[in-house]
């Protein structure tokens, strides 16, 4: 439960300055791994993200973050891109991307099978509907879905 408030407080210190800057905060992590804590910020923007973004999205965040010290322990901070591969979690996420190619993971396998993939037709009433390869309509409840994420199709 702290490390939600830690986060909610995270995002309400960056966000703005994050989209002052004319970039989206895509998804926010801090998560410890081995003896490190990791800040890990996903930005976009239309037209993708470049290195040079980042670095200019970092020292943005860092005086913000520095001045307000909503985190107590040491902690590396990390901003990139989510990726081509990217995960879709929040609503918006699903309606930004409708009509894309994702492959979606479930926990439990559903005839016999536990990876899919299709054309998002977007989240509705709570599920994850695509149409697959062979035109079939598939709906997944949202609770059911490890990964939804963007297909990398070449």
């Amino acid at each position: 439960m702290a490390e939600k408030k830690t986060l909610t407080e995270i995002d309400s210190i960056i966000r703005p300055a994050i989209n002052g800057a004319g970039y989206e905060l895509y998804d926010l992590v801090f998560v410890k791994e081995g003896a490190n804590w990791y800040l890990r910020i996903f930005i976009d923007k239309t037209g993708g993200v470049t290195i040079n973004d980042c670095e200019a999205v970092s020292r943005v965040i860092e005086k913000e973050l520095d001045e307000k010290d909503p985190i107590e322990q040491s902690y590396i901070l990390e901003v990139s891109s989510p990726g081509i591969d990217r995960p879709l979690k929040k609503d918006a996420d699903f309606e930004r991307h409708k009509d894309s190619m994702v492959e979606i993971r479930l926990y439990k396998p559903r005839g016999g099978r536990k990876e899919f993939m299709g054309k998002l037709k977007g989240l509705q009433d709570g599920h994850v509907v695509i149409i697959d390869g062979s035109g079939n309509e598939l709906c997944f409840p949202k609770t059911e879905v490890a990964l939804c994420r963007l297909a990398v199709v070449f």
